[in-house]
């Protein structure tokens, strides 16, 4: 495992757990997130020793650990910023327990957010046929 590659790829997730709470909204979040697991899948598949897949999973855990710790830390402007969040907080089990919520749900993020870039990566490693894939 290159922890240092994984380590700096994850800054991508800081910036973009300060970004969302600040200036991005949540519909267009996604396409961020895209060219960003893009990027991350072409440093992996060319910078990693191996197990693409895996460096690809690690990277999005080590990005939930971010964004959870921010967005916990700055609920209450992220709350202001992100109008509807706050609607379907409403709606979720334990509705007067947010932080909380958001510290269970991170991880269950991390992980599919993680399926999708350790997948991105793998294939970037068959494109750019690297080893290790």
């Amino acid at each position: 495992m290159n922890w240092k590659l994984i380590v700096h790829l994850s800054l991508f997730g800081l910036g973009m757990a300060f970004a969302t709470v600040f200036w991005i909204p949540t519909n267009i979040e996604p396409a961020f997130w895209l060219i960003i697991f893009i990027i991350c899948a072409y440093l992996i598949a060319k910078r990693s020793p191996g197990k693409l897949f895996l460096h690809g999973l690690v990277v999005s855990l080590v990005n939930c650990v971010w964004i959870t710790t921010v967005h916990v830390l700055l609920y209450d402007t992220y709350m202001t910023n992100h109008p509807e969040m706050a609607t379907m907080n409403a709606t979720m089990p334990m509705p007067d327990h947010p932080r909380l919520m958001m510290i269970l749900m991170g991880p269950v993020f991390g992980t599919l957010s993680g399926l999708v870039l350790g997948l991105f990566s793998f294939v970037a490693g068959k494109i750019l046929k690297t080893k290790g894939v």
